[in-house]
């Protein structure tokens, strides 16, 4: 069963990872998450879905609500059948690309949302798990 409100979006362009951001700003809205969690959240989209399109061309990205205990947020998985990578700890080093880009992309999508977690191996693809929890679902 999908969860509550949960969009799935086929990675295969840039055009693709605007579409998974805009679901993952009006899900984020409608949880009453402030504009500038919606930008971090749409920016560690950004950075996991061009990976998709960099590193294994064609992926795709779940974008939904999480109801976890007390507390509501967006849940993004992101995720590839692509090369795989090698060294995650090392992939998560600022400053670390394979690709010719500034290495920020993996290291700077976990520093944007409350919740990070990746799984990898080479020659078995890429998942990459994000959260953003709603600070008015949170009880204190």
């Amino acid at each position: 069963m999908p969860a509550e409100g949960e969009s799935r979006i086929a990675i295969e362009s840039d055009a693709d990872v605007v579409v998974a951001r805009q679901r993952a700003r009006e899900l984020a809205a409608d949880l009453d998450l402030s504009s500038t969690d919606q930008t971090l959240l749409a920016t560690a989209i950004s950075e996991v879905a061009r990976n998709i399109t960099t590193y294994a061309q064609r992926g795709e990205v779940l974008v939904s609500i999480v109801d976890e205990a007390e507390r509501r947020g967006i849940r993004v998985i992101a995720r590839d059948d692509g090369p795989g990578i090698a060294d995650i700890e090392r992939a998560l080093q600022d400053g670390f690309t394979t690709g010719g880009g500034l290495g920020l992309g993996l290291p700077g999508a976990r520093r944007l949302v409350d919740d990070f977690h990746i799984e990898s191996a080479p020659g078995e693809g890429t998942t990459v798990t994000l959260v953003k929890w709603s600070r008015s679902s949170r009880r204190t």
